[in-house]
């Protein structure tokens, strides 16, 4: 039986060449696209998860408001971890990493190696997170001073071997220490927030532990079983008023934490389940970048469309075509045939076309994945789908898809009546299926969906990029890891303005992107600092030539300069600072600080505002004073030949520091980092938008072929009649035409609520406009036109006579 439902569609195949193609193409498509974003959703939805204990780990964040200036941080003060563990028995363990202190240089034979991906932990990072060791014993390895942990990586870099416990590595440059190899892990899985190659024990931080009120340290602490977090994030404030407040009261003379909010201050602790991190943290102090849970659920929603579509476009051309199986349908039923039957007949053919369509998919997706990594920034392989997992899921997808695109058409085809067909031809082609409008129009109201939404994200990332953010970002030349060149740091600055191209250079170790350093301290417009007076302020350390160098603009008194010996103990704020401090004029104005032995500080200059971090976020009170920030210098170039000045700046380098690497990047490449996740969407947007596109176009091709086919004869009476070719043509596309503008009615307020929603992120936007949607109509109704005209004008433009004679 099977054998024969299968022989019969194949010669239904191969009889109906066009609409096969369109049919077994359009799902084809459909599988490719839902395929691919469908790998891209597990792999997101999967970080983290590969930890033993990930159900049970949190990290602590802070939400803090001082003075007006809001701080939501992923870090938590240095003792938090250690008292939550004593005072709470819900508390299994907690684990610490402190990455303050930036990238470390690690010696390699003659020649230093500038390494980022490094960090200090607990020796009780084992106890918390599922790293495996290939050698060492995971339980003492970060225990003691001088020891670290690396990956299997870093291990074949430094010794060409993982066979590495018990060497040594020779970290830092002036001030030196060899660190023994204790442990060396797995690289650390691509789905994890962060990523380490190197872990130095915590004993080797310098810091001044034991203080409640700075939040430096990225703290994790796993519950027991059982243990209801939200319930025990409660619990939270108890810690604070018991080892919080304590010393509040000392630095900030508040006797409660009622005092200290009723002066519109803030300090709340939060638990941040691990395997929410990735999709649903966005904060300072982040281990690492994470992505969005909206974008997954946008991919998701537009690859279920796209799959969606492809199915219609199949359930469209079946009932479309559904006059020419009329007498055989009836025939069928004449001879005892059941409707049952009838319907598994045409569903085997269904899934036929399913499965052809899904082995076109997976040649289609083998050869597009490479430029899929590329726009979503993954490093999928054709092997990751057909994974254990994987691959039930694959085989059940096109039978699914083949039952429920089938099915439709199978309970349509097997309700004909046997008198009805085999007295008079059918003509379904005249019929009017409301049915069938309702599948076009939301083939379109997908397809003009994605396109507002593509046009809305790409106006937006424009506007990023073209926006007036306080700074000249452009032709900003950064050299990293300066701090290697010691003393000679001014040197090296010197060399490079005098190369040709160079305007001017400055001390950059702080830098207006989201990923430089960044250090807040409290300040006060009175000695006494209080929770009133008291606001936290960003504070760089930059030099006489940095806001010339990047291109800021002072608003008020002047910059740093030499000829004022009294700079030491000045600073310049920006617009937000004063409008916190509250001064209408601030030159001259002290603020306060117990930063370092100054004491206080004279306001000698206003910048104006600049963003120093996303445009999702205002910007805050920030203050700049003359400092060493040597770990990385900025020049404002001015030339045509970018990769020569650049290979001259390498050559001075290597003058003076030949053993140390040279690393470089451009401020604005810097600043487009940032919006990166954006990119992607918006890359994916206009892919995915292109494909629903040709699918609504194959199916509207196939609809509108099938209907001239029904019309020929009304076309050829029309035309002896006298009738146009322009007139015919319209008489064939104004029903089509019809549905795009109301699918464009309908989908127009959808998307606008939507993306409106999406803009809400950012702080700093573009307006909705209008013209978007008259846009949108326009591209879908002229892809409708070119599509539908075509064989429209074919059939207008056949001979009266040749069409009157067909059957």
């Amino acid at each position: 039986m099977i054998r024969n439902y299968l022989k019969i569609a194949w010669r239904n195949l191969l009889k109906n060449k066009t609409f096969s193609f369109i049919n077994i193409f359009g799902l084809a498509i459909g599988f490719c696209g839902f395929m691919l974003i469908g790998l891209y959703v597990l792999d997101e939805l999967s970080y983290d998860r590969f930890n033993e204990k990930a159900d049970r780990i949190y990290r602590l964040d802070a939400d803090i408001r001082f003075g007006g200036t809001d701080l939501k941080l992923a870090s938590a003060a240095d003792p938090t971890g250690a008292v939550l563990k004593k005072d709470y028995p819900e508390v299994e363990q907690y684990v610490r990493f402190y990455g303050s202190e930036g990238p470390k240089f690690v010696k390699k034979g003659s020649e230093y190696i500038r390494e980022s991906n490094v960090i200090y932990a607990d020796s009780t990072l084992f106890d918390v997170f599922t790293l495996p060791v290939i050698a060492g014993n995971p339980k003492t390895a970060l225990d003691k001073p001088n020891t670290v942990v690396i990956s299997e990586s870093a291990a074949r870099k430094y010794f060409g071997t993982t066979d590495a416990l018990g060497k040594s590595l020779e970290v830092g440059i002036e001030d030196k220490t060899q660190y023994n190899v204790t442990a060396v892990i797995k690289d650390m899985p691509e789905n994890a927030h962060f990523h380490f190659d190197m872990l130095f024990s915590m004993d080797n931080v310098k810091y001044e532990f034991g203080n409640f009120l700075s939040h430096n340290f990225n703290t994790y602490i796993v519950l027991k079983e059982g243990t209801d977090y939200k319930a025990f994030e409660k619990k939270l404030e108890s810690m604070v008023v018991k080892y919080v407040l304590p010393q509040a009261k000392e630095f900030l003379n508040v006797e409660s934490m009622e005092e200290f909010r009723k002066s519109g201050n803030k300090l709340d602790y939060f638990l941040m389940p691990l395997t929410d991190i990735h999709l649903k943290s966005d904060k300072m102090s982040e281990l690492g970048t994470n992505s969005n849970i909206q974008y997954v659920y946008i991919f998701s929603a537009v690859a279920l469309f796209v799959l969606l579509l492809a199915c219609i476009n199949f359930m469209n051309l079946s009932t479309a075509r559904s006059a020419n199986r009329a007498k055989e349908v009836g025939i069928r039923k004449v001879l005892g045939t059941g409707k049952g039957t009838l319907m598994s007949q045409f569903i085997a053919e269904s899934s036929l076309v399913s499965y052809l369509s899904f082995f076109f998919a997976l040649l289609l997706t083998w050869l597009i994945l490479p430029y899929f990594n590329e726009v979503a920034a993954k490093s999928f392989s054709f092997g990751s789908l057909l994974t254990p997992q994987a691959l039930p899921f694959l085989v059940l997808l096109p039978i699914v898809v083949g039952v429920l695109a089938g099915y439709y058409p199978a309970f349509f085809l097997s309700s004909f009546k046997p008198i009805v067909v085999l007295k008079s031809k059918m003509n379904a082609g005249k019929q009017r299926s409301s049915f069938r409008n309702v599948l076009v129009t939301f083939q379109f109201f997908a397809s003009i969906f994605l396109v507002i939404s593509t046009i809305i994200v790409y106006r937006q990332l424009n506007y990023i990029q073209t926006k007036n953010v306080g700074f000249k970002k452009d032709q900003v030349l950064v050299i990293n890891g300066t701090g290697a060149l010691r003393n000679n740091n001014e040197v090296f600055k010197n060399e490079i303005l005098k190369l040709a191209g160079v305007k001017s250079g400055a001390s950059a170790g702080f830098l207006p992107v989201s990923n430089s350093s960044r250090t807040d301290h409290t300040f006060s417009r009175e000695a006494t600092i209080t929770a009133k007076s008291g606001f936290s302020m960003q504070i760089w350390n930059v030099d006489y030539d940095y806001i010339p160098t990047l291109g800021m603009e002072l608003l008020k008194g002047r910059n740093f300069s030499k000829a004022f010996g009294t700079d030491s103990n000045g600073i310049i704020i920006n617009e937000m600072a004063a409008k916190v401090l509250g001064y209408d004029d601030p030159i001259g104005k002290r603020i306060y600080s117990t930063l370092d032995d100054r004491g206080s500080y004279e306001i000698v200059g206003v910048v104006k505002n600049f963003h120093y971090e996303s445009l999702r976020q205002t910007v805050a009170p920030l203050a700049m004073r003359l400092g060493t920030s040597n770990w990385a210098q900025a020049f404002k170039v001015n030339t045509d030949d970018m990769p020569r000045l650049v290979k001259k700046v390498e050559q001075k380098w290597k003058a003076i520091a030949p053993e140390m690497p040279f690393s470089y990047s451009f401020l604005d490449e810097r600043f487009d980092e940032m919006y990166r996740a954006e990119q992607r969407v918006g890359k994916v947007a206009i892919t995915f938008a292109i494909l629903t596109i040709i699918i609504a176009c194959l199916g509207l091709f196939g609809l509108v072929t099938y209907m001239a086919e029904q019309r020929t004869k009304e076309v050829g009476i029309r035309k002896v009649l006298g009738a146009s070719v322009f007139s015919i043509t319209t008489l064939l596309t104004k029903d089509f035409i019809k549905l795009v503008v109301l699918a464009l009615v309908i989908a127009s307020p959808i998307a606008y609520l939507l993306m409106n929603m999406w803009l809400s992120d950012f702080t700093y936007r573009i307006e909705i406009e209008w013209w978007i949607f008259v846009l949108a109509g326009f591209i879908a109704i002229a892809i409708a036109i070119l599509t539908v005209s075509y064989q429209a004008i074919k059939s207008a433009l056949m001979n009266p006579v040749k069409s009157l004679k067909s059957e």
